[in-house]
């Protein structure tokens, strides 16, 4: 049994950054990774068309040794592009001495000498004072009980199981389920080659437009020297794009013209600006958030030949909240829909009853197909946590604990579960906030809080079902004083039957780092020492 300081699992952003950070403050730290690479969930999407939702340099870490001598190709790079930058930023970092790759974990146990012990799918075990999960919101793939799914003759892949070989599209009929991020990249990529393109849709996507650009080398060194003002400007509120700020003011406290103009500014910038870039009460009023909704209508509608067709993809009244169900980001999503090889099934009225071996029936036709592809989502948040037998104190399981309901306390903690924090996990800011800045932010907050302790000589820290329990009530109160809460998503859980609805993001990166912040102020607030 290996013996450390620290064990930290998963190798994305937040644990490759905790790994850099507590070793260089004299921790021993190893870090778990089941994958064969570095990068997460980068490491894990091989589906045709997989990209980043964050423009870079945001998108990438605050180090100078991680930018220095790195440089994007695209604005929005693709998944590739993303597990190369790992496999640079490991170079420039020297993680991989202190990294087991192809280690799956499958257990987690606390005992009664307050440490834990960590057991792989190989038998190996490793103990250790402190465990931070880094499991990410997105590590554990949802397939819907679909009737005759294993009778399907034909090629069949979750997006996020998608075979390391890819799959060809050429001449054939293509089926897709879902129409998230995952469902609207591959669309993008099979309409111009697949002889058929079926896509079965259960409620619309609002997709943004990604305002997709090519990146030059000269232009990015030439704006390096501004990089260490820029990232302190990410790196602090407001929010948590060191570009993208929303107004001080409502939608109704301008006029319309100057309504539309911000309106159309954020919409040509692209990316996330027409969501969290324009007025602030957009996600919280439901006049506001109908203005918006509208204009991404219209916008939307614009591109589509067939009214039939856009009043599916864009009703005119909003199905939900804009902005309420993560929006995607799309470059000819919505003009594919023109081609004549594509075809929309709304699933709403014609619901599937029924996978056969030829393809797919819903309750008025049949689909024959050769791949059918699901892009179905994640258990997202808790469900790369809830996968592992992980077990706190007096062997209570965390699958058990959180079969009614979610409690932590910051999202950081969870009461049973000493020396346990979780990063990028249920309850925190997480869906909100961008993935290397959270990363960043949550890792320094917990390397201060592991020096501490050392410091005054604490091997146990732990929170209390009372801090718990506040928190969720903080975050119920969150989710019914916002647009949130009246939308069925995986932000609330609801994607997953069964599963208790409730908010599980923080939906205010600056509002959750104060409250970080607050908590280390006031001595760890909520915190038990020992």
């Amino acid at each position: 049994m290996e013996k450390f300081d620290v064990v930290i699992v998963g190798a994305g952003f937040s644990g490759l950054y905790l790994l850099y950070r507590l070793r260089n403050e004299g921790f021993s730290v190893r870090l778990l990774e089941a994958q064969s690479g570095l990068g997460g969930v980068w490491q894990a999407n091989r589906y045709p068309g997989a990209r980043v939702d964050s423009h870079v340099p945001n998108y990438e870490y605050s180090m100078e040794a991680c930018w220095r001598d790195w440089v994007w190709t695209e604005r929005f790079p693709g998944r590739d592009e993303l597990v190369r930058y790992f496999e640079h930023v490991d170079q420039a970092l020297d993680l991989s001495r202190d990294i087991d790759l192809n280690t799956r974990i499958e257990a987690c146990h606390f005992g009664g000498d307050s440490r834990w012990t960590i057991t792989s799918h190989t038998g190996h075990r490793f103990t250790c004072s402190v465990l931070l999960m880094c499991t990410g919101f997105g590590s554990k793939p949802y397939t819907p009980e679909l009737p005759g799914l294993a009778s399907f003759a034909g090629t069949c892949h979750h997006t996020a199981l998608w075979p390391a070989d890819g799959v060809d599209f050429t001449g054939r009929r293509v089926g897709i389920i879902g129409t998230g991020a995952s469902g609207v990249q591959v669309v993008q990529e099979a309409a111009p080659e697949a002889e058929r393109l079926v896509i079965f849709q259960r409620t619309p996507v609002t997709a943004l437009p990604m305002q997709q650009r090519q990146l030059a080398r000269a232009a990015q060194a030439a704006a390096k020297a501004g990089y260490p003002e820029m990232f302190v400007r990410r790196n602090a509120p407001p929010g948590n794009f060191c570009d993208i700020v929303r107004l001080d003011a409502g939608v109704f406290d301008v006029t319309e013209e100057e309504r539309e103009t911000v309106f159309e500014t954020a919409w040509q910038k692209g990316g996330f600006h027409f969501w969290v870039g324009t007025f602030s009460d957009v996600l919280i009023d439901e006049a506001a958030n109908r203005a918006a909704y509208d204009f991404w209508r219209d916008k939307t509608r614009a591109r589509i030949d067939d009214p039939a067709v856009a009043d599916l993809l864009a009703p005119i009244e909003p199905p939900y909240p804009f902005g309420t169900k993560r929006p995607s980001l799309e470059q000819d999503y919505y003009d594919c829909f023109n081609r004549p090889n594509v075809e929309l099934v709304d699933l709403r009225s014609t619901p599937i009853e029924t996978i056969e071996p030829s393809g797919v029936r819903t309750r008025d036709a049949a689909f024959e197909l050769d791949v059918l592809v699901l892009a179905t989502g994640f258990d997202a948040n808790t469900g790369g946590l809830t996968a592992i037998d992980i077990r706190g104190r007096d062997n209570s399981s965390l699958t058990e604990t959180w079969s009614n309901g979610v409690d932590t306390h910051l999202g950081m903690a969870v009461p049973g579960f000493p020396n346990m924090l979780m990063l990028y996990g249920p309850q925190s800011a997480t869906a909100f906030c961008n993935g290397p800045t959270c990363a960043e932010f949550q890792g320094d907050w917990v390397a201060r809080l592991l020096k501490r302790m050392r410091t005054r000589g604490h091997s146990l820290v732990e929170t209390t079902a009372e801090m718990g329990e506040a928190w969720t009530a903080h975050l119920a109160e969150l989710a019914d004083s916002t647009l949130f809460g009246r939308t069925d998503s995986w932000y609330m859980g609801a994607n997953i039957p069964g599963k208790h609805r409730q908010l599980l993001n923080y939906p205010n990166s600056d509002a959750y780092r104060e409250q970080l912040g607050s908590c280390e102020a006031l001595g760890y607030e909520g915190f038990v020492f020992g």
